[in-house]
């Protein structure tokens, strides 16, 4: 007979902290977000600790290397897409490894040939208005010119004009030698007036730019993640199918961390990895795995070796595994029952294993909750696609600036090696009638279990960072606590009806809209 769980699966939304007493020093300028990452042994500190509770999925449409650098300044840690050629990827863990605070590598370049047109549809896509313009319109070509929004007019100018006709030739332009430090970019800018300082190798060709409007950025940020050798810190990607080939390279890169991306974690493939990983390299690599949804999934992958342990399956926004294949439980209930696992764990073996949870995060408020619920930090997709460093297009969707935010799961992202099933893949329509993934008839996927979607565009991702943060800080300052671990232990929590939620919004009362016809001075 089959198992049952006693009682329902619960979401974050279904539940409340209850205040608790706050002392004259629970403020949010006292709370440290401060959390481990990777496992450690009890009386030891863990070798990754991160300065916020924040990582970014691993997913084509969240984790590049903008938002991977963005991140890591704030005190997260990105997870880049593994949803790509091995090389691809361990090209952009090099691209956050080597980047220097302040020098920005272009991702809007043009080529002379190109046409007024082609820049302000660059310019609309990525909302950039300076352009550098190299011989092959990559960001490292032999620089030839650049383009500002001081170079046209879109009313007066036609559409076809040439960029080489309009730029600012770069015999025109101040440049700076690419071993000028940050200091020295900066004194250039401001001793010339400058609004951008593009850096050149010895050849001429493109390395960054320095603007002057970041010139405030670049001051040392009290949060940011870095190695020893003072390099932002990145995470990776990887599956079951082919780690033997890309761990390594990954690896050989610098990633600080891997983490295994899999639809579900419970699976002798994901101990296969783990146990090829530990004998290749021993404890020096670190690796999560997951995902898992109970303390059965949570004990599997704890003895096969993982250093953290995601938890959550079918709670994204974008993931429809739960209407698929009914496979799942609710993001609330699994963290808890997760965390106690962990912590009984710990209590036998004396060895800490961060969990993650993964999914289910709608509302800000749902952050503290999941840390309150055991979670050691949280894995967040749709929250980090909205942001100006996501690799996504910025779009106009009825009139409104939208991010294009795809699961992998998806059609779109065709990442068939995140489902551990094993065999010769052969066969395996994606989606009936629908163009699938296939490299020899062999690698597709059975059917989505992802969506392709908008979301609400949010600006920088710092900004948006800083206000949900503050608001876990404050509500940790209401429950008494100065810390992730007392919030843990202080927490009082309340499951909640659901004319308790409706309770909690706006109601009762006329909302005010802007298309509304108001009279304030009506008479009788």
């Amino acid at each position: 007979m089959a198992k049952f769980f006693e009682g329902e699966s619960h979401t974050f939304s279904e539940y409340l902290l209850v205040p608790g007493y706050s002392s004259a020093e629970n403020i949010p300028a006292n709370v440290s977000l401060k959390t481990p990452l990777v496992k450690f042994k009890r009386g030891e500190k863990s070798a990754i600790e991160l300065n916020i509770p924040m990582v970014s999925a691993v997913m084509q449409s969240v984790s590049g290397p903008r938002l991977a650098i963005a991140l890591a300044q704030q005190g997260g840690i990105a997870f880049i897409y593994g949803s790509q050629s091995a090389e691809d990827e361990a090209q952009m863990v090099r691209e956050v490894k080597s980047y220097k605070a302040g020098f920005v590598v272009s991702d809007s370049t043009l080529t002379p040939e190109m046409t007024l047109g082609d820049v302000l549809d660059l310019k609309e896509k990525t909302g950039h208005s300076t352009m550098p313009v190299t011989d092959d319109g990559t960001s490292r070509g032999k620089l030839v010119g650049i383009v500002t929004s001081r170079d046209y007019r879109p009313s007066r100018d036609d559409r076809s004009k040439l960029v080489s006709e309009f730029m600012t030739p770069a015999d025109k332009l101040i440049t700076a030698a690419e071993d000028t430090t940050l200091k020295e970019a900066n004194d250039l800018i401001w001793d010339n007036k400058l609004n951008t300082l593009p850096i050149v190798d010895k050849n001429g060709h493109l390395v960054s730019l320095v603007f002057r409007k970041d010139y405030d950025s670049h001051k040392s940020a009290p949060d940011e993640l870095l190695d020893d050798s003072k390099r932002y810190m990145v995470g990776a990607g990887i599956n079951t199918r082919d780690y033997e080939t890309r761990v390594p390279l990954l690896v050989d890169a610098g990633a600080d961390v891997l983490c295994i991306d899999s639809s579900e974690g419970y699976s002798e493939w994901q101990k296969r990895t783990l146990e090829w990983v530990r004998a290749t390299y021993g404890d020096s690599v670190k690796i999560g795995a997951g995902n898992v949804v109970d303390a059965e999934g949570f004990r599997f992958l704890a003895e096969a070796g993982a250093d953290f342990i995601k938890i959550g399956i079918g709670g994204g926004s974008i993931c429809i595994t739960r209407e698929q294949k009914g496979i799942g439980r609710g993001q609330a209930t699994s963290v808890i029952d997760v965390a106690r696992a962990r912590d009984e764990y710990f209590e036998e073996t004396g060895i800490y294993i961060p969990i993650c949870s993964d999914g289910g995060i709608v509302y800000d408020y749902h952050m503290t909750l999941a840390l309150a619920m055991g979670s050691d930090f949280m894995m967040l997709g749709r929250y980090f696609a909205r942001f100006d460093e996501s690799p996504s297009d910025r779009v106009i969707v009825n009139g409104s600036y939208m991010k294009e935010y795809w699961g992998e799961g998806s059609a779109r992202a065709r990442n068939w090696q995140r489902y551990d099933l094993g065999g010769n893949k052969r066969g395996l329509s994606f989606v009936e009638g629908v163009d699938s993934y296939d490299l020899g008839g062999s690698k597709k996927l059975s059917f989505e279990e992802g969506v392709d979607s908008y979301v609400p565009y949010a600006g920088p991702l710092k900004d948006g960072v800083d206000a949900s943060l503050l608001k876990v800080k404050s509500t940790m300052c209401n429950c008494g606590a100065l810390d992730i671990s007392e919030l843990r232990d202080k927490a009082k929590i309340t499951l909640v009806s659901s004319t308790s939620i409706v309770e909690g919004g706006a109601h009762d009362v006329l909302l005010k809209d802007s298309n509304q016809q108001v009279s304030y001075n009506f008479r009788s």
